[in-house]
């Protein structure tokens, strides 16, 4: 583990002894149509720093970013970097300076390799002008080495993983002379071992100088990682910390201007009938002789590493993934070939990939929303839009979604809000069974508070809620009842209030499939 050491020459006026930031920011202000982005943002970030920026979906960190890495220009207000005026006007000005984005929604070109992809813009070439793939795979093997990740430069990129595209996209950011790298959330889709290898990639950077500006929901990741820590709301700088003498509860509060709900565990016990029965559920490649049970008020959580079968196994009761077994549907055998069939059911998915399969993206919020109740909606064919408003208004009111009108495209909302739209969607269904897949994904803290009293109130209502998450606070949190899956099994099945972080980690790092990690709990 990377332990973070705080002491006086990494504290704020260590830096300020050192000289003047490497990188001032004065009075920023940004404006879109309907939306105050930006309202006068003040920031110092100085060399060798790892500077944390929070906020809540909306705030203006991911405005702020594009900025400082050419992708859009203030309206108002100044940079200065090294002392100079930094105006870029595009993404290759910034680079040319110094100053790398790693954005938190991929930037990659999926049909090129990954060496490709790390020196796009800066191929090498021969003295013919055609590309000198040798020098190409060498350079973008040394780059990945020394993040320290093992991919294959010649690899298609649309052919890996979402983590290891992640990886591709922060060793194409190291590869290149620079003095101010910034993430954003870039552990959302990392594995533990994967973060720790980033946290490796962050420390050589901060110890060759450069700056890092570090963009996380992540309060355990902001507390570990950063010198200072800055708060962004509403488009403006709320304050700037030193990160060993502010906590937790003093970020948060200003991040959202309340008191968070910090209860972690269930008080209530469900008493419903079963709603769903999975018996040797198995799909080739994916998973295999899956088996467990759902209870009406129950809030089952499915916990595993990447790769270990959650999400295909979430794709195949919903009807998207082809699997032999056995469903039973209160008591029922029921046969899902197709997700209208699960909808019929009472069965509500929200998927993982919100991008791939959980949106329109040009589309707007309200017509997102709406996609899962059209028939609900509808009379003789034709859509009652005064229903239809009002369902998006209810929703968008009680996840508290940010968006300047009912029709703006969601591509153009940040990663929170698109979420937001999803889980929409399916609540305004009314399911019986929602099955939840990284639900508070690139959700700030504030909204996943939210969230978590909303599963909380679905499964008192009598909701029955398969909750994956690769957040193991939030599966102990929320749980009643937590299966365990390691490389397409099941591997352990334990009561809420009587597992740990350490029963789990042994769990989903079991070998041995013949039997569960521990005796399963009594439904």
């Amino acid at each position: 583990m990377l332990d973070r050491k705080v002491d006086e020459d990494r504290s704020r006026e260590g830096f300020a002894a050192a000289g003047e930031p490497l990188m001032r920011i004065r009075g920023i202000a940004k404006a879109f149509p309907g939306v105050r982005a930006l309202a006068g943002v003040n920031l110092d970030v100085f060399a060798g720093e790892v500077h944390a920026l929070c906020g809540e979906n909306g705030a203006g960190k991911s405005t702020l970013m594009k900025i400082l890495a050419g992708g859009i220009r203030p309206d108002a207000g100044e940079i200065l970097h090294s002392g100079a005026a930094y105006e870029p006007k595009n993404p290759r000005d910034a680079r040319n300076g110094g100053v790398v984005l790693i954005h938190q929604e991929m930037s990659l070109a999926p049909d090129l390799s990954v060496a490709e992809n790390i020196f796009l813009g800066s191929l090498p070439c021969k003295w013919n002008g055609m590309i000198d793939r040798r020098k190409l795979n060498d350079d973008a093997e040394r780059a990945l080495k020394a993040c320290g990740y093992d991919i294959d430069p010649a690899a298609r990129v649309g052919d890996l993983p979402i983590a290891r595209q992640q990886m591709v996209e922060i060793a194409r950011a190291a590869a290149f002379p620079c003095s101010v790298v910034i993430f954003d959330e870039p552990t959302a889709t990392l594995t533990e071992a994967e973060a720790e290898s980033l946290f490796r990639t962050i420390e050589r950077l901060r110890k060759n100088n450069v700056a890092i500006i570090y963009i996380s929901h992540k309060m355990k990741e902001i507390f570990r990682l950063s010198d200072r820590i800055s708060v962004l709301r509403d488009g403006e700088t709320q304050a700037t910390l030193r990160t060993a003498d502010a906590d937790e509860a003093q970020v948060m509060s200003l991040m959202i201007g309340r008191t968070l709900d910090r209860r972690q565990a269930s008080t209530w016990k469900f008493a419903g009938n079963e709603v769903l029965t999975v018996s040797g559920l198995s799909s080739p490649g994916a998973f295999e002789d899956v088996g467990f049970s759902i209870s009406e008020g129950e809030i089952l959580g499915l916990y595993g590493l990447v790769g270990a079968g959650r999400s295909e196994l979430a794709e195949a009761i919903f009807g998207l993934r082809p699997a032999s077994g056995t469903l039973l549907w209160r008591g029922r055998p029921v046969t899902v070939r197709h997700p209208r069939d699960a909808v019929a059911l009472g069965i509500g998915l929200v998927p993982e990939d919100r991008k791939k399969q959980g949106l329109v993206l040009g589309a707007g919020g309200r017509e997102n929303v709406i996609l899962a109740n059209l028939a609900r909606l509808s009379a003789w064919g034709l859509l009652r839009r005064t229903r239809a408003a009002a369902l998006y208004s209810e929703f968008t009111e009680r996840l508290r979604l940010r968006s300047p009108s009912p029709t703006t495209a969601v591509v153009t909302l940040s990663g929170g809000n698109q979420q937001k739209v999803v889980l929409a969607k399916w609540l305004a269904t009314d399911p019986r069974l929602l099955i939840l897949d990284e639900p508070t994904r690139g959700i700030d803290v504030g909204a996943k508070d939210e969230v978590y009293k909303i599963i909380r109130e679905l499964a008192a209502n009598g909701m029955a809620v398969l909750l994956i998450s690769s957040e193991m606070p939030e599966v102990l949190g929320l749980s009643d009842r937590i299966v365990t899956m390691h490389h397409g099994r099941l591997t352990g099945e334990f009561k809420g209030g009587e597992v740990g972080e350490e029963d789990l980690i042994r769990a989903v790092m079991s070998t041995d499939h013949n039997r569960p990690a521990k005796p399963p709990a009594a439904a």
